[in-house]
């Protein structure tokens, strides 16, 4: 089937002048997670992140060092597997014109990739689209969120926004990530196969007037409990229409997420201000209402994965395969009625294919665990209402002293950002450091970021928060975070812890707190390599998670959690 669209892509070229074109992994609202990913469709990978290039000659993919094996494993046969920075000023492609759909990039990503040594055709086909038509699921409503689930009214947040404008003295502003429009108005949907998202888009006003670029289908239930007014509805066939209509001239559109397609529709009418959407950094900083329902998500994860983590190390006898792990561990989560769905794809890798950074067992492809070897796994739900993101690498067996000491120093970096003095260590850039410090001492190092920002009852990666080499964004009181340092060996495994944490304000100082809840694995610990502190910290640690979880295991499950706490 890949062979085939690339065969039906190429036959495009002669029609419509190009030599090459460009296929990105989101789709047109910039979603991680889309329902019609055309990224795979063309090359079979599955990452998250990355894009395709397919010339008359040859093809060519795109991704960062989190994906090289996972990328040489599922396109290598029929992929060039380049490294992602390499497409910034690209050079491959001397002397041909490159064609892209303009809604799936923005402005600023094809001047960094292509316009400095390539020409570029915006294309806008009916036989590319055929190649990656969507899958015809039913489009269901958008709901709404309770205010004391939310925390704060739709029409406080609109203030909000209102005096920004205001305030940098601008009338209008566009918002078209659909994460920002669910935490504007406090609504959700169900346009993404792992999150909550509403695809839309949305115009907003110094006076407060919002308008929703969507299907009226999708926003009837909205418009029912006056959220919204059916005049407000703006139809997106109608969207250049109605532009012409309004009679001022300032806007704002979002670097990251308005694509080249409505950019060029509102600088016919408006004189275009590029900044980031205010909604990303308002939205990062969770109140107390989500903090708390964060939490309470946490508590019933939590009991779930500990009684998978307790069944496959001491009940299970059965020979399961990756795949039969990640589905059981699922059933775990089923039990509660709060679960609706994984929050991202289940990473669950034994032995070498816990190397693979973001792997993906499926049903037809996946190994037999085997004994001797770990096992990662990677997961998260989304919960009425919350969302979490946790790893465990654990093992069956005695594990060799070299992996036990590795999994050792990756504790340590992960025990040091949970310790973080945050008056000190202020941005994720500084914290990133402090993770990978001990593996570092031992010549070692990791290819992905320490920690991502997690979205309340959205996207389980939402920024700008990050730990990273890069993330200097302050730290502030109600950010989520995950803690995640790993370990990746080629060939051989695979280790990374990771809790969610959130940021409080305790005696006036910041501290992180877990919200994930779950026991790390004891087995493969040398306890010798920890000092006071650490050993300190994981007592504390077990203990908390008895205490919140406790009452929804079973005897044995209690007792084996218990062990946890005392081990040294």
């Amino acid at each position: 089937m890949i062979i085939k669209n690339i065969n039906n892509l190429k036959k495009t070229f002669k029609k419509l002048k190009i030599d090459a074109y460009i296929i990105p992994k989101n789709d047109e609202f910039f979603s991680e997670y889309s329902q019609n990913d055309k990224l795979k469709k063309i090359s079979n990978f599955s990452g998250s992140a990355g894009y395709a290039v397919i010339s008359k000659k040859k093809n060519y993919l795109f991704v960062d060092g989190r994906y090289t094996i996972q990328a040489k494993q599922e396109s290598g046969k029929i992929f060039q597997i380049i490294d992602l920075n390499k497409i910034i000023n690209c050079n491959l492609f001397k002397n041909q014109i490159i064609g892209f759909s303009p809604k799936l990039f923005t402005s600023s990503q094809i001047k960094k990739f292509f316009l400095k040594n390539n020409e570029v055709k915006q294309i806008q086909s009916k036989s590319i689209e055929k190649i990656f038509k969507k899958n015809t699921s039913k489009s269901k409503p958008f709901f709404s969120l309770d205010k004391k689930i939310a925390g704060e009214s739709h029409s406080s947040k609109i203030k909000r926004i209102v005096k920004f404008l205001k305030k940098i003295k601008s009338n209008y502003l566009f918002v078209s990530a659909p994460e920002n429009i669910a935490w504007l108005l406090n609504i959700r949907g169900h346009d993404n196969p792992y999150s909550p998202i509403p695809n839309c888009r949305l115009l907003i006003n110094d006076e407060g007037k919002v308008y929703l670029i969507v299907e009226m289908k999708k926003v009837k239930k909205i418009i029912k409990e006056k959220k919204i007014k059916k005049e407000q509805v703006i139809e997106p066939k109608n969207f250049e229409s109605f532009i012409d209509k309004l009679s001022k001239n300032q806007i704002i559109i979002d670097n990251k997420s308005c694509s080249l397609f409505y950019e060029e529709i509102l600088k016919k009418k408006f004189i275009i201000l590029k900044k980031d959407d205010p909604i990303y950094y308002l939205k990062s900083l969770k109140n107390k209402s989500e903090i708390q329902n964060m939490i309470d998500a946490h508590i019933l994860d939590g009991a779930a994965l500990t009684k998978f983590l307790y069944w496959i190390k001491k009940v299970n006898t059965k020979k399961l395969t990756e795949y039969e792990a990640q589905k059981k561990l699922e059933t775990f989560r089923k039990k509660n009625i709060k679960y609706l769905s994984p929050s991202f794809n289940t990473i669950a890798g034994s032995g070498a294919n816990g190397a693979i950074v973001h792997y993906r067992a499926d049903k037809k492809n996946s190994k037999k665990i085997n004994k001797q070897d770990i096992f990662l796994c990677d997961s998260g739900g989304q919960y009425k209402y919350g969302t979490t993101d946790v790893t465990r690498t654990i093992c069956f067996s005695r594990p060799k002293n070299s992996v036990k000491n590795i999994f050792t120093n990756v504790l340590k970096g992960h025990i040091a950002v949970t310790n973080t003095n945050l008056k000190k260590y202020f941005n994720g850039k500084k914290i990133d450091l402090r993770a990978r410090k001990f593996l570092k001492n031992t010549g070692l190092d990791y290819q992905h970021g320490t920690g991502h920002g997690v979205g309340f009852f959205l996207n389980v990666h939402e920024g700008p928060q990050g730990i990273t080499k890069f993330n200097k964004i302050k730290l502030e009181e109600g950010m989520i975070l995950s803690n995640e340092p790993g370990y990746y060996k080629e060939g051989k495994f695979g280790i990374r812890i990771e809790n969610l944490l959130y940021i409080k304000k305790e005696n006036k100082k910041l501290i992180f707190e877990n919200l994930t809840l779950a026991p790390i694995e004891k087995d493969l610990i040398n306890f010798k390599k920890l000092n006071s502190v650490e050993k300190d910290y994981l007592f504390k640690y077990h203990l908390d998670v008895y205490g919140k979880i406790s009452k929804y295991l079973n005897s044995n499950e209690k007792k084996w959690l218990a062990s946890h706490i005392y081990h040294f």
